[in-house]
């Protein structure tokens, strides 16, 4: 059964970064300086495991009254399993329930079709994160009331 928690232990936050470094620095070539950031230190980092195998990540940061859905990655044989949908529903819940109205993210434009069928937007031209053409895309949500 795959379920996404919050990764808040030191094992699961590692288990994050190796994610991270399987899809990107190892699959995609992004040089390892570019794929960490200061954001990694603040941002709400999430964690999908099958049986509690991990299998997938990604992360929330807050900017101001939105967020940014990024670092999203799953493990290639977990594509097309759901899993990478569900982390995204669950980021957007984590943005709902810290009261924020939208969510943006920068999506590698290969990923542009399974974004749009999650409800984001596509807007502004093309460019280059790490070598890998991106495009801007962003989805208004309705926050959770605070009590």
């Amino acid at each position: 059964m795959l379920k996404i928690d919050l990764a808040e232990s030191a094992k699961d936050r590692a288990a994050v970064f190796v994610i991270r470094g399987v899809v990107f620095v190892a699959e995609q070539q992004v040089p390892i300086d570019e794929e960490w950031d200061d954001h990694d230190l603040t941002a709400d980092h999430l964690l999908a495991r099958l049986d509690e195998v991990p299998v997938g990540t990604g992360r929330l940061v807050t900017q101001g009254e939105r967020g940014m859905l990024g670092r999203l990655a799953v493990l290639s044989c977990m594509r097309g399993t759901g899993t990478g949908v569900a982390l995204v529903r669950a980021i957007e819940d984590r943005a709902r329930d810290r009261g924020l109205t939208g969510v943006d993210l920068h999506a590698q434009t290969h990923a542009l079709g399974f974004y749009e069928r999650l409800g984001y937007h596509a807007h502004g031209a093309e460019f280059l994160d790490a070598g890998i053409p991106h495009v801007h895309m962003s989805k208004d949500i309705v926050p959770t009331p605070q009590p």
